[in-house]
């Protein structure tokens, strides 16, 4: 019996047409379907238009409402296929990885670098792979199906801006390979019995990237203005020592107003250790500073604004950030 699997669509390049103004998502979920004859000899399909953006517009209320669709028709489809622009998808697959957990049934988001109508396009492949992917009997969870790879929701980030091979998994394996119709699963997902949805998120999340010479005033001014600040640092963390940077100030503002502040790395592969060197060491001993490890920087954010739409309690706040979460992190204390 073929099993029934819900597309979702919202847009992105996969649904672009060519305008005066560039591309622009046009195309419905149903011209979509309709592009693809031989799907009908994998699984049945129904479909629903949920939005059309290009995914520089997507943000929190669009991935509340994306999981809120798929809790909606949880218990009438086998698994659900999310196309979605590349941009930021990564982000979209680390949210829906917080927003349902332990989810037994499959959640693939897919996309491409060029549109659906274009005969050089990867489309059409990556809608195939997600769709037989969605009806594996070992699929479970929230993941990136693109270019013949499987990636964990919590790993993906977007390593090539242009080229098909769009999405790269962050200081984890891929999950699978699909190669030629066939799914070779190098990592197993099961024991997972019933999902668990979650329906809020704290969008008060900044994030800032240092470069040589920024002072802590950055900090706090982003700091005043939301409940968590994540910073990328350089190499394996830490913070300019020098007085005159001003950083010592900042956390103490963080500190006496309860915010969060987050410490992870710019550097794509191998995570943080700021155990290593004198400017990370002294912040571990920091209240109200956590160190991201090996996650990657969409998970910290997204993992974030799910935990601060729980509470705003310092001492849960690190127990759900240190908890892993569909393998988000791996190392930490």
């Amino acid at each position: 019996m073929k099993k029934r699997i819900l597309l979702i669509a919202t847009g992105g390049t996969i649904a672009s047409a060519n305008t005066e103004d560039g591309l622009q998502p046009l195309f419905s979920s149903q011209q979509l379907i309709d592009s693809l004859p031989e799907l009908s000899e994998i699984c049945d399909v129904d479909n629903f238009q949920l939005f059309s953006l290009d995914s520089t517009n997507i943000s929190r209320d669009h991935w509340l409402a994306i999981s809120r669709h798929i809790e909606e028709n949880y218990d009438r489809y086998d698994g659900f296929v999310v196309t979605h622009g590349t941009d930021t998808m990564a982000y979209s697959a680390a949210a829906l990885s917080y927003l349902i957990q332990n989810s037994p049934k499959p959640i693939v988001l897919t996309g491409s670098q060029r549109p659906i109508n274009l005969s050089t396009t990867d489309a059409k492949m990556n809608l195939l792979d997600s769709f037989r992917y969605c009806c594996d009997s070992g699929s479970c969870g929230v993941q990136i199906v693109f270019s013949g790879n499987v990636i964990l929701g919590t790993r993906a980030r977007k390593i090539n801006t242009k080229s098909f091979q769009a999405f790269g998994s962050i200081n984890y394996p891929y999950l699978a390979v699909i190669q030629d119709d066939h799914i070779v699963r190098y990592i197993s997902q099961s024991g997972y019995e019933k999902a668990e949805f979650y329906h809020q998120l704290n969008d008060r999340v900044a994030l800032i990237k240092l470069i040589p010479g920024t002072t802590g005033d950055y900090l706090k001014y982003f700091l005043e203005r939301n409940d968590a600040l994540v910073v990328e640092s350089f190499g394996v963390g830490g913070l300019p020592m020098l007085e005159k940077y001003g950083f010592q100030q900042a956390i103490d503002f963080a500190v006496a107003n309860g915010k969060t502040i987050v410490m992870c790395t710019q550097v794509q592969n191998e995570g943080s250790d700021m155990t290593i060197y004198q400017v990370g060491h002294a912040l571990k001993s920091e209240k109200s500073i956590l160190e991201a490890y090996d996650m990657t920087t969409e998970a910290v954010v997204t993992k974030l604004m799910w935990i601060l739409g729980q509470t705003t309690e310092f001492k849960k706040i690190r127990e759900l950030f240190y908890r892993p979460v569909a393998q988000d992190i791996l190392f930490k204390d």
